[in-house]
């Protein structure tokens, strides 16, 4: 094992101290341990200004940055090129090696290589972990050595594998507080405010999200109190069903071991915990989309199955229209619009109401998975690259092991289904309040005097639907006829 005087520790999506194996190597490998997170303009400058994701990000900061403060260290916190401020930072406190967790991403590959090649030309190492999944690219393969490509087989492999290998080890803080006495004391390290960077305060904090490592700690606590219910909860958005432990997930201040650790320990306390095994399955699933966008990076732009796109979507003024009044709410289909608002609103979407929005705009509007893709990068917290894109490859029946395409979710039956008292509608989209349970999931089919007495006037403060659900559905069966045509 490599002995350096001082190592730079580069944080990126795993924004915590506990349970993060660069720290944990570096720490162990070095005298002198100099932490920095990049606010990388190269991912900033494509922001919206007002983005509740940098927000997050701060608080993070300025929670570790404390903590670092506890044991006798600073965080390094830079604002620009990360490709350009890591080799800067590296030769500037003369460091032996760089330790980073692997950030699987195309554009992050690309650059963690660059910045790589600097280091080599300065005479530096650059050493990558393993931290944000637990079975990464190619450490599951079929028995033929491919890649999987169907999710069931690779969840039975991926439990294999899980109970081969034992107990998760975990990598506690503490192993930064031996070299805490070593750490290098810097004097720049604040934290910037938002206005310092170019941007602007959301509505964060007023949503009460748990934020920084705390945040995320104190959610898995109480998820692991109704863990138990997660199977029967998750589908009902008017309900506390799931774990709202994305974001964390996604920016580090939980560690995905934690979670496995979790829900493994759940389902094996209560050998019938059929809601701690619905939730691995589904952190398994994170795993199989991470792994797909490994081995077919392709799935970046283009269909996972080549045939598909063949697809004709619609385009032009009209598509526009459509594509506008989705993002807007206002559809006339009140789940959807719901669901729309929601993620709007708070940067969140329940992940039932991703599929119905999803299918909604592939299946009843004809438009192109990719600019609903495109919509959810920009405006949800828990934004992922690989998850985002393997659920609407999901939805258009695009992607690999995906819902066939002459599966097509009826809006109303969705509504009827898992918001039948029509709660989460109402939160919502107030106006619609005080129609009967019966008319809110379709409220044209109202009769004139129940929408009169609800003070619903549909074009004016709801919409009418913008497409017929029935005449959608046998286009969308027309539109995706060609793929047999391509693959016959």
């Amino acid at each position: 094992m490599p002995d350096y005087s001082t190592s730079l520790v580069w944080l990126r999506r795993d924004i915590r101290l506990d349970d993060n194996a660069a720290l944990h190597a570096a720490c162990q490998q070095s005298r002198r341990v100099i932490c920095v997170f990049i606010l990388d303009s190269d991912i900033l400058q494509d922001l919206p200004r007002v983005d509740r994701r940098v927000e997050f990000i701060l608080v993070a900061l300025n929670e570790i940055a404390q903590q670092l403060a506890c044991l006798g260290g600073q965080l390094l916190v830079r604002h620009g090129r990360a490709v350009q401020e890591i080799p800067r930072l590296a030769q500037q406190w003369q460091v032996d090696a760089v330790f980073a967790n692997h950030d699987a991403e195309p554009q992050a590959i690309s650059r963690d290589a660059q910045v790589a090649r600097s280091l080599q030309e300065q005479g530096q190492t650059w050493h990558s972990f393993k931290d944000h999944v637990i079975y990464e690219n190619a450490e599951l393969l079929t028995q033929a050595g491919a890649a999987y490509s169907v999710f069931t087989p690779y969840k039975n492999a991926w439990l294999r594998r899980f109970l081969q290998d034992g107990a998760l080890a975990s990598l506690p803080a503490y192993a930064f507080a031996p070299k805490a006495g070593q750490c290098i004391k810097v004097d720049d390290s604040s934290v910037p405010i938002l206005e310092e960077i170019g941007f602007q305060a959301s509505n964060l904090r007023q949503l009460g999200i748990p934020l920084g490592r705390q945040g995320g700690l104190s959610l898995l606590d109480e998820f692991a109190t109704r863990i138990a219910r997660y199977q029967d909860a998750r589908d009902f958005p008017a309900r506390k069903g799931p774990s709202y432990l994305s974001v964390h997930l996604r920016f580090g201040t939980v560690s995905i071991r934690e979670l496995v650790r979790m829900a493994w320990q759940q389902q094996t306390l209560a050998v019938e915990s059929l809601g701690a095994q619905t939730w691995l399955s589904e952190l398994i699933w994170r795993e199989f989309y991470h792994m797909i966008l490994s081995q077919f990076p392709h799935v970046v732009g283009h269909s996972f199955k080549p045939a598909y796109d063949a697809i004709v979507w619609e385009s032009g003024t009209h598509a526009e229209e459509l594509f506008a009044a989705w993002c807007a709410g206002q559809t006339g289909y009140p789940l959807v619009d719901a669901a729309m608002l929601q993620l709007n609103q708070t940067g969140y979407m329940h992940n039932r109401l991703r599929m119905v929005v999803a299918s909604f705009l592939c299946k009843d509007l004809g438009l192109d998975w990719r600019w609903g893709e495109r919509y959810f990068a920009q405006h949800l917290n828990d934004f992922d690259l690989a998850a985002n894109n393997g659920g609407w490859q999901w939805a258009a029946s695009t992607g690999c092991d995906a819902q066939p395409y002459f599966r097509i979710f009826n809006p109303i039956t969705q509504s009827e289904k898992f918001d039948a008292d029509g709660l989460f509608i109402r939160r919502y989209l107030p106006q619609l309040a005080q129609l009967s349970k019966a008319d809110v999931h379709a409220p044209w089919r109202a009769t004139a005097m129940a929408l009169r007495m609800a003070d619903v006037r549909l074009g004016e403060n709801y919409p009418l639907p913008i497409v017929d659900h029935s005449v959608a559905r046998e286009r969308t069966l027309e539109r995706y006829a060609v793929v047999k045509k391509v693959t016959a």
